[in-house]
């Protein structure tokens, strides 16, 4: 059955690529956001979430919702303002899509939210399932009051999906294009110890996750949007200097200088993430990426 769905951060990463993939199946999008914009297929509405103001004709005849608006969390270094933007952006959006909801009587039935694997806080070698609880930190703080925000649908009756998201892997975008430009130019070298692990995902994987999501009437509650073997920093730096055959250096990057250089947002480099992508496996969900190496093979070339 084709659904009617409204997206929120539909122009990041994630949103762009998920649009078209969902009009290819034959689902209706209309998106929000802050600005208009030439979507083509797609009805743009307007909403300014620090100000509260949305078109809650936004909601007519909508059934989901895909909602993966927020602050870019490395945009700017994280003073105790910016870090409060990044928290609010996500749980005053969260609380306003549902207001409108309830006060339009709309008939959505389904809210389907990202969310980060930083939710797990630093937890080094132990593996994590959606029921490790959540852990220490500014990261982990802000994917708590995110997802305590999104559960708050469940009162409404929706039935909600939350994915806990790792790196996303995309050609010349996201976290990849920044984790490759000191490789480019001969500067690559693992981050601190080099042994955290790093929750990955292609951004087809991602995709099809979210597109399952929406067609799937058995999956609900928290999914780690990871692939099922993370691998160290140390692994993944090697490894996408092997694509683009450049050395990597014998050392580390100390610790101190990452913080000193990022402050307290080096807080995102350090934490290790040995997630469990097992609810998806067992959910029958089929990745088209499982190992590192043909993920980078794909995004690269062979």
């Amino acid at each position: 059955m084709n659904k009617r769905i409204l997206i929120t951060g539909a122009t990041g990463m994630i949103g762009k690529k998920l649009i078209n993939a969902l009009q290819e199946s034959g689902h209706t999008v209309s998106v929000l956001s802050r600005k208009l914009r030439d979507i083509p297929g797609v009805k743009v509405f307007l909403w300014d979430v620090y100000s509260g103001h949305i078109d809650a004709d936004c909601m007519t005849g909508i059934n989901t919702v895909i909602h993966l608006a927020g602050e870019n969390i490395a945009q700017q270094r994280w003073t105790a303002k910016r870090k409060q933007q990044i928290i609010d952006s996500r749980v005053l959006s969260t609380q306003l899509l549902y207001k409108t909801i309830k006060e339009s009587n709309a008939d959505v039935g389904t809210f389907i939210s990202a969310s980060a694997a930083g939710y797990y806080g630093d937890c080094g070698d132990e593996i994590l399932t959606e029921e490790s609880p959540a852990g220490y930190g500014f990261m982990a703080q802000c994917c708590k009051q995110w997802e305590d925000a999104v559960d708050k649908g469940k009162y409404l009756g929706l039935r909600i999906v939350k994915f806990r998201t790792g790196v996303i892997l995309a050609k010349g975008e996201g976290a990849l294009a920044s984790l490759e430009k000191p490789i480019k130019f001969f500067l690559g070298a693992p981050l601190g110890t080099g042994k955290q692990w790093i929750p990955w995902i292609h951004l087809d994987d991602i995709i099809s996750m979210y597109k399952n999501a929406v067609e799937s009437p058995l999956m609900a509650g928290a999914y780690n949007a990871c692939a099922p073997f993370p691998v160290t920093n140390d692994t993944l730096t090697k490894a996408i200097a092997s694509k683009l055959t450049r050395p990597v250096w014998p050392f580390h990057v100390p610790e101190k200088v990452l913080k000193l250089v990022l402050g307290e947002m080096s807080e995102v480099v350090f934490i290790s993430s040995n997630t469990s992508a097992q609810k998806l496996l067992s959910a029958d969900f089929k990745f088209k990426y499982t190992q590192l190496i043909d993920a980078l093979s794909d995004i690269y070339g062979r």
